[in-house]
C-alpha cells in the first residue's frame, strides 16, 4: 500500500471515532411490548346502551392507573381511548341485551395515536350483560321429607316455571370503571417525557 493510502486510511478512522465519542446519547428510545391479555383498569367517559348506541358509533374512555414496564411509565394515567360496540345482541324472552365494546386507539397526553387491540373485559366472554332473566312464574310443587304412621310428611315449594320474563337493555353509565385486556400486544415505541 502506498503510503498516501495509508495516511487517508488514517484520517478516516480517526474521524469516524471523533464523530462516534461526540455523537450526541440517545436515551429513551427504546421499544417497549406491553404483552397481550395485560389488563389494564379504565373508566368510561360517556353513556352508552345497547338501546340507543349504534354499532361502530366512538365511544371515550381514559386510563384510570399509570402502567409502568420495568422501570418506565409507558401508559400514564389520564390517556384517552376510543373505541366501539363491534356486536350488539337485542333483548329476547330469557335472556338480557348484550354488547361487545372493541378498543381500537390510544391517544397519548401530547397527542401522539396508539394503534391497539383489546376489549371490555367480563367473565361472560367479554360481552357486556347478557343475563338468563328471571322467571315470569312460579309452579306450588310438593316435597315429602319422609313418611311417618302411615300419612306423608311434607312441605310446598315454589319452583320456577316454564317461562322467562322479557329480557332487558343493558346500559353503562358515564364515569362507570371497567377493565380492558389486550388481545394483541402494544408495541410502544413513543413515551411521554414528563
Amino acid at each position: 500500500m502506498s503510503m498516501l493510502r495509508k495516511a487517508f486510511l488514517l484520517l478516516v478512522i480517526l474521524f469516524c471515532g471523533c464523530c462516534y465519542a461526540t455523537a450526541p446519547v440517545l436515551k429513551d428510545y427504546d421499544e417497549y411490548q406491553i404483552p397481550a391479555g395485560y389488563f389494564i383498569p379504565i373508566m368510561s367517559l360517556q353513556e352508552f346502551s345497547t338501546a340507543y348506541t349504534e354499532e361502530c358509533e366512538e365511544l371515550k374512555f381514559i386510563t384510570t392507573n399509570d402502567i409502568y414496564l420495568f422501570d418506565k411509565n409507558v401508559i400514564p394515567q389520564g390517556t384517552k381511548l376510543k373505541g366501539f360496540i363491534e356486536k350488539k345482541n337485542e333483548p329476547i324472552r330469557g335472556t338480557n341485551a348484550s354488547m361487545k365494546v372493541f378498543i381500537n386507539k390510544m391517544y397519548l397526553s401530547d397527542g401522539f395515536e396508539v394503534p391497539i387491540k383489546a376489549y371490555i373485559s367480563t367473565s361472560n366472554d367479554n360481552k357486556i350483560g347478557g343475563e338468563l332473566t328471571p322467571p315470569e312464574t312460579y309452579n306450588k310443587i310438593p316435597h315429602y321429607q319422609r313418611w311417618s304412621m302411615f300419612r306423608a310428611m311434607g312441605v310446598v315449594q315454589y319452583v320456577p316455571g316454564d317461562k322467562r320474563r322479557m329480557g332487558e337493555h343493558v346500559t353503562v353509565s358515564s364515569g362507570a370503571n371497567m377493565v380492558m385486556v389486550l388481545v394483541a400486544p402494544i408495541n410502544m415505541t413513543h413515551t411521554v417525557i414528563n
